[in-house]
């Protein structure tokens, strides 16, 4: 009888946290907007969110997103440094039942044509895209359970590429000469040597369960 009524009573809380749950799935979009001046370096640093990079045509930042009363992102410029980073609230009863949909798991960010100092992007278990060209004097991008997708990498330094189960498919700006590589990867194929001297920028690239296919383009 009392293992009957615990079990009821388990039931019950289940029903209820999912209740919960759907009642706090109400996402709102937001937008935060900087001008170049202000910033030199952008970092963004996020959970199960997919990243969209694209140009910005006005000469400003953009960073598009969504958040909810129990996920968000918190936003600040420090010494010239945009950075977003992803906040959550969550209890343990609000990771039962469905997740966000798609598009409230996303985050686009728009940058003009400019080369910044540095552009760091971070994720888990959602891609990294960069829709067309990136310029960066250090350009890192990693993804934790996605892929990264990248149309031309301008970078006047290094190039940083990390997945974890996912792939690396794109095309960097520049002659092969360029770059000095540093290529480890585990259960999966790459085009790329695991090391090469010479160059005087840096490429390293990391893949874990995950294929790699980089092209170097001319300017």
């Amino acid at each position: 009888m009392k293992r009957n009524l615990l079990v009821l009573l388990l039931l019950i809380a289940m029903t209820s946290a999912l209740s919960a749950c759907d009642a706090e799935d109400l996402f709102v979009p937001m937008e935060y907007t900087v001008g170049m001046d202000d910033v030199q370096d952008v970092s963004i640093d996020a959970r199960d969110r997919r990243i969209e990079v694209s140009p910005s045509d006005d000469n400003q930042i953009h960073v598009y997103y969504f958040e909810s009363s129990k996920e968000g992102y918190v936003i600040d410029i420090v010494d010239g440094r945009l950075s977003v980073s992803g906040a959550s609230n969550k209890e343990w009863m609000d990771f039962i039942g469905r997740k966000p949909s798609a598009d409230n798991r996303r985050i686009s960010l728009q940058i003009p044509e400019i080369m910044l100092d540095r552009i760091s992007l971070q994720t888990t278990n959602e891609d990294i895209l960069i829709r067309e060209a990136l310029s960066a004097g250090d350009i890192s991008l990693s993804s934790n359970g996605g892929n990264i997708l990248f149309g031309n990498l301008d970078a006047g330094k290094s190039i940083t590429l990390d997945v974890k189960n996912g792939n690396i498919s794109g095309s960097i700006i520049g002659r092969w000469d360029d770059f000095s590589i540093l290529c480890d990867t585990k259960k999966g194929d790459c085009n790329l040597p695991s090391h090469k001297d010479g160059g005087e920028k840096m490429l390293n690239v990391k893949a874990n369960n995950g294929d790699v296919v980089i092209e170097f383009v001319g300017r």
